[in-house]
């Protein structure tokens, strides 16, 4: 758990995208949908390339949330997104996470993920909680 947990504290992390990683998260979750799988369909598409699925891009925001800020020991309550921008295979993305609430042991974060160009692919928030006793 990060000592810095204060309104305003951030922290990132990023990750490139592979195309294992997207095959990896269809053999969990059973979605094969074409415009992850299948280059030749997703070249017919406004896309033109196969794109990531957005709950993989999302779910990179746990790396951080549980990782670095608020940390190891947290519980994701519930998390908002809104998916703006597609990521493809090979993009490089990084997750930002800022506090913006504390109340209690309640954590309140503003999410965002981009990518090598800075756009934006992902916004969002979540909302977490961390054992009482670990926020002074």
């Amino acid at each position: 758990m990060q000592n810095n947990l204060v309104v305003g504290a951030k922290a990132t992390h990023s990750k490139t995208i592979g195309e294992c990683d997207v095959y990896g998260y269809s053999g969990i979750t059973g979605d094969f949908n074409p415009y992850h799988v299948n280059e030749e369909y997703a070249k017919t598409t406004r896309f033109k390339h196969r794109v990531v699925p957005g709950p993989l891009v999302l779910s990179f925001c746990t790396t951080v949330l549980g990782m670095k800020i608020p940390g190891q020991q947290t519980i994701l309550r519930s998390i908002e997104a809104s998916f703006l921008y597609p990521c493809y295979i090979g993009d490089t993305i990084t997750v930002e996470a800022e506090i913006t609430k504390i109340e209690g042991n309640k954590i309140t974060l503003c999410m965002t993920c981009v990518n090598q160009n800075n756009e934006l692919l992902v916004k969002g928030s979540a909302f977490t909680s961390v054992p009482k006793g670990l926020l002074k």
